[in-house]
């Protein structure tokens, strides 16, 4: 070794229950939503890699979870004014409510395709965390890194 050099720290082996808690952050949050990570990121914060899948989790559930409210809200906004728009008197014609009609179905669709993106993402990141690896969810892994390696 020269003079001026200085070896590079070796990289920490991951133990069994950091990985074992890292998928656990991923497998939860397919039951409970963003409690498991949030319990999971709360406790094991002394740990990087568990910090950073359960971050990620905990992150991807808290958008989802905004996306239903607001989803939700946009229907009550719809069925509202589906109601205010009917005739007052009972003798007019009444109306087909098209609104809400196109909406129930957008709304469900929305609202399954992201449980079903929620499966697929639990599933496959909790056997790559399991593995040992620091896979990123999209977008959403770069946040967690960031947080983790502040």
């Amino acid at each position: 070794m020269s003079e001026g050099s200085i070896a590079a720290p070796r990289p920490l082996e991951l133990t069994q229950d950091e990985k074992a808690y890292a998928g656990l952050a991923h497998a939860l949050m397919i039951s409970t939503w963003w409690i498991g990570p949030l319990v999971i990121f709360l406790t094991r914060r002394s740990s990087r890699f568990v910090s950073f899948h359960a971050l990620q989790a905990l992150f991807w559930q808290i958008i989802f979870t905004l996306l239903h409210v607001g989803g939700m809200l946009a229907m009550f906004g719809v069925m509202f004014a589906t109601m205010a728009n009917m005739p007052k008197d009972k003798t007019a014609e009444q109306q087909f409510p098209t609104g809400l009609f196109l909406a129930m179905p957008i709304f469900w669709l929305v609202t399954m395709g992201g449980f079903a993106i929620t499966l697929t993402l639990g599933i496959i990141y909790c056997l790559k965390a399991m593995r040992g690896e620091w896979a990123t969810y999209p977008i959403i892994g770069r946040w967690a890194a960031r947080i983790v390696n502040s």
